[in-house]
């Protein structure tokens, strides 16, 4: 059997995920990201982030963030977005180098996908406070940037923003 990686074909784009075509791409944090949250000190990141198809009903998508002096790994997620056929319902489903794997959903409307926490699971050694609501607004702006802010509500803190980054696509 050929290995796909030898199919240097690129796939139809199935039909179904085409609201979702502005995402598609390798991007690259241009400034740095912003991080916040109240129980931590403020800190900045580069992130690298891959959304691809392979020509089925959704996308995939890594996000890999990297310690802007020290080029270190950071945080680290993998998954899938996904569409409802025929709505702009969608699904974005994580899992996380820090324990957490999430389901996210929420609307695509034009080029900004906002989406909200639907259920989120543990490690059962995570770190607390444990989070417990995330909140993720994707935009394409208008400089063709792809902008992403996260909120998020943990045990011990309310829905704060935490962060911010914007993206400059590297390739299509």
């Amino acid at each position: 059997m050929a290995s796909s990686a030898a199919n240097t074909e690129t796939p139809q784009l199935n039909p179904v995920i085409e609201p979702l075509s502005w995402m598609l791409g390798t991007w690259l944090s241009d400034p740095p990201g912003d991080g916040i949250f109240p129980t931590m000190k403020p800190f900045q990141y580069l992130e690298e982030v891959h959304i691809s198809h392979v020509g089925q009903p959704m996308l995939n998508f890594s996000f890999n963030a990297f310690h802007p002096d020290t080029r270190k790994p950071m945080h680290r997620e993998c998954g899938f977005i996904r569409l409802k056929p025929d709505t702009n319902k969608v699904a974005f489903i994580s899992a996380q180098n820090t324990g957490l794997v999430e389901v996210e959903e929420g609307e695509v409307n034009g080029q900004e996908l906002s989406i909200a926490s639907h259920s989120i699971a543990r490690i059962s050694f995570a770190k607390k406070p444990h989070v417990e609501q995330i909140t993720r607004k994707f935009r394409l702006n208008s400089d063709g940037k792809l902008e992403q802010t996260v909120s998020m509500a943990t045990t011990t803190q309310p829905m704060t923003q935490h962060l911010h980054i914007t993206y400059k696509k590297v390739t299509p």
